[in-house]
Formats: C-alpha cells, sequence, structure tokens
C-alpha cells in the first residue's frame, strides 16, 4: 500500500488490477501505436483506505479527476521500481 493524500487527507491505496504502458522511447517506425509512442496509457483499479488499513469507501468519494490522475501516476511509478 502507498500513502497519499485524496483532498488533503492522508490515506492509503493499492492497486488492485492494472495494465499500463509507458511512452516508446524507440523509433516512432517500431511502435505498434501512436497512443503508444507519445503518451503511453494505462487502466489501472485501486482500492482506497484509510491509515488504519481498512477500506474508505467514504473518501472514495471524494475523489476528483486530479487526484485519479496522480493516484495513477503515483501507482505505476511505484509498481515498476
Amino acid at each position: 500500500m502507498i500513502e497519499t493524500r485524496i483532498q488533503g487527507i492522508p490515506c492509503l491505496v493499492e492497486m488492485t488490477n492494472g495494465s499500463y504502458q509507458k511512452p516508446y522511447s524507440g523509433s516512432s517506425y517500431n511502435c505498434e501505436t501512436d497512443w503508444d509512442y507519445y503518451g503511453g496509457w494505462s487502466d489501472v483499479e485501486y482500492q482506497v483506505y484509510d491509515r488504519r488499513g481498512r477500506p474508505a469507501p467514504w473518501l472514495e468519494k471524494k475523489i476528483t479527476p486530479k487526484d485519479d490522475q496522480e493516484i495513477i501516476e503515483l501507482l505505476i511509478e511505484n509498481a515498476s521500481d
């Protein structure tokens, strides 16, 4: 689980299911799609928990699109380590 904040509230998040492709770094001629080359893509699902590790559906309701994008980026970054 990874520590983060949603609307300033400290919490934990965990990737439950996900696929992602970072932007391709080679020649564009060797890349399968323009999405892979220019920006990559992600299809990530995650669970939100309170600081004690209990599921927090009340906190999930507070997630804004900005929060969602930041959480997904954080999860992808930590998954590749």
